[in-house]
């Protein structure tokens, strides 16, 4: 699982922590955040290895499977959820900016389910389970623009949809979520200023912020057999915005 150590990425690793389970988790930087997230999964009874790395450098895709062939010999299901969000104006942005969105995330997923691909395919199924974002679908002029990570998540989800029906003849199922406004870690500081939030929160149909763990029980769902004939789509949860 990429994007470990916080947030979403934190709440599915909790999740799917328990008896019998290993994983292999993943943080860019955060390694004390990682670790306490590892600490806690171990705590549940899950046998747990961690990674460092940038997530669009293939030696981490790699270097992830590599981890989950060594200490448990099978994967069964790859999530991804590392990515950052990226602020500003599609016509204002470098062009590096574009560049290492669309590597984060198309790239880096399509890096790692190739890596992971024959592990996946010689257990007779296996989930791939991808992250996107709200803002690909809801451009409005009253919210901050995220235009690299917009553009970068269509593109993502497009990949999605593609890699479903490439892998469909090996049983492996590909999915993604598109989580809404979600509230950050205590102690994390989000990249909406608290006016643009507010404003938010006031067109959510459900009228707040979601939680990482209402997140983490979609992708935990599309990471079980319960949804071994669901694919190739594109889950929102993000309490009615889209």
């Amino acid at each position: 699982m990429t994007g470990a150590a916080s947030g979403i990425g934190r709440a599915t690793a909790l999740m799917q922590a328990g008896p019998g389970v290993g994983l292999v988790l993943h943080t860019g930087t955060n390694a004390t955040g990682l670790e306490a997230v590892a600490e806690a999964a171990r705590a549940a009874g899950a046998t747990v290895a961690t990674l460092l790395g940038d997530i669009a450098a293939p030696a981490t895709s790699d270097g992830a499977v590599a981890l989950a062939a060594e200490m448990f010999g099978r994967l069964d299901a790859v999530i991804a959820v590392a990515g950052h969000a990226r602020k500003g104006a599609i016509m204002d942005l470098p062009e590096a900016e574009i560049r290492a969105a669309l590597e984060d995330s198309v790239v880096a997923l399509l890096r790692l389910a190739r890596a992971a691909r024959p592990l996946l395919k010689a257990g007779g199924s296996g989930r791939i389970v991808a992250t996107s974002s709200f803002v690909a679908h809801a451009l409005r002029t009253d919210m901050q623009p995220f235009a690299a990570t917009a553009a970068s998540r269509s593109a993502l989800e497009t990949t999605v949809r593609l890699m479903a029906h490439e892998l469909a003849g090996d049983a492996i199922t590909v999915n993604a979520v598109a989580p809404g406004l979600i509230r950050k870690d205590e102690g994390r500081g989000s990249k909406l200023s608290p006016e643009s939030i507010a404003r938010m929160e006031a067109i959510i149909p459900l009228g707040r912020r979601g939680a990482p763990e209402e997140v983490a029980a979609v992708i935990g769902f599309l990471a079980s057999e319960a949804a071994s004939y669901v694919t190739g789509q594109i889950i929102h949860v993000d309490g009615g915005l889209v």
